[in-house]
């Protein structure tokens, strides 16, 4: 769960969470996601960044108002 706190939704807030969601699909994906980049010619980073993004969606998010 990531505890966010409703008021501070800022962009410093929103990197911290792409940084830590790009660390987690790193960490879970990372040797797959280089193949593939390889086998379809495509920038890891890029690929890192499109699917961290959709990993985003499988966090619980908690709301403190």
């Amino acid at each position: 769960m990531i505890y966010l706190n409703y008021t501070n939704l800022n962009a410093e807030t929103q990197e911290r969470l792409m940084q830590t969601s790009k660390a987690d699909v790193e960490r879970q994906f990372g040797n797959s996601l280089k193949a593939y980049a390889l086998k379809h010619h495509l920038n890891y980073q890029t690929v890192l960044e499109e699917e961290a993004i959709r990993h985003l969606n499988s966090y619980t998010y908690v709301f403190n108002i």
